[in-house]
């Protein structure tokens, strides 16, 4: 697989369970990869960050392992990791830099307030991330030939049953705010999450127990499973299926729509493909 082009295998958004946005920080126990040219205006909490080339971060980033910031990133906040970070040339931190183990650094990095650094400080061009990335999924997936991580990945982040251990992904080009969640493809909840903002992407399935503070808005399908809470609309000009004791504040409106029983639209619902009631499990 060559380091370079499209990167098919990051084109999806995959939060995993639990993920919380919260305080304007953006919270999970598992690891975080950003892609490339992303804007986020809130801060990251999670266990390895890594942000790819030219996207900006307007908030603080906080990390529980490492953190590899690539080439001509901006961080508005503060920057704090628990073990080795790795900045690329023309990294911009307007906040402080505090790394707990070793610092390797690349050529024009400006920090505005200062770094700690308590190991090692290597002053070099860093690993490209989207090298270390393709060599980090190869090993947490154990996959031992790198020509079938296309395959592993297009299986994992297309499942709505992705694993707990799955990262935190979101794609290249996503833009990221209080208002609003726009990704540029697919894109997969976890369970028991909590998000605020007005969701778009090509689609969307999310699991159970999850609350959106916001509305969806697709330009193909969503299914949304038991006990999620949609605080707003559901548009989407694909087919639409609504498990039991999800409960919809707005309207629904979408080409099919399958909805369970004991689920609840407190709006009105606009299916011209039909709508299709489902019995509760005997």
């Amino acid at each position: 697989m060559e380091p370079t082009g499209d990167h098919d295998w990051i084109r999806a958004c995959t939060l995993p369970d639990h993920t919380e946005l919260q305080e304007r920080t953006l919270k999970t126990g598992q690891d975080i990869v950003i892609g490339e040219r992303c804007r986020i205006d809130y801060g990251l909490s999670g266990n390895d960050v890594v942000v790819c080339e030219f996207s900006r971060i307007n908030g603080n980033i906080t990390a529980g392992g490492d953190v590899r910031i690539d080439n001509w990133c901006e961080v508005a906040g503060d920057v704090v990791v628990e073990e080795d970070a790795y900045l690329g040339e023309g990294v911009k931190i307007q906040g402080k830099l505090v790394v707990k183990g070793d610092l390797d650094i690349g050529d024009n990095v400006q920090i505005e307030r200062g770094f700690e650094a308590k190991g090692w400080i290597s002053i070099r061009n860093p690993m490209p991330v989207i090298i270390y990335i393709m060599m980090y999924l190869v090993a947490v997936l154990g996959i031992e030939k790198e020509d079938e991580l296309d395959a592993v990945l297009q299986k994992l982040l297309g499942d709505e049953e992705a694993p707990a251990a799955t990262p935190l992904m979101i794609p290249a080009g996503a833009v990221l705010n209080m208002q609003t969640f726009s990704v540029p493809e697919r894109m997969t909840v976890g369970a028991g999450c909590r998000l605020h903002g007005n969701i778009r992407a090509e689609s969307i399935a999310i699991r159970e127990e999850t609350t959106v503070f916001g509305s969806l808005h697709l330009r193909e399908g969503a299914s949304i499973a038991r006990g999620t809470v949609i605080h707003g609309d559901v548009q989407s000009d694909g087919d639409v299926t609504v498990e039991q004791e999800v409960h919809i504040l707005g309207n629904v409106s979408c080409r099919g729509l399958t909805l369970h029983e004991d689920a609840r639209v407190d709006g009105v619902i606009r299916a011209p493909g039909g709508l299709k009631i489902e019995r509760r499990d005997i």
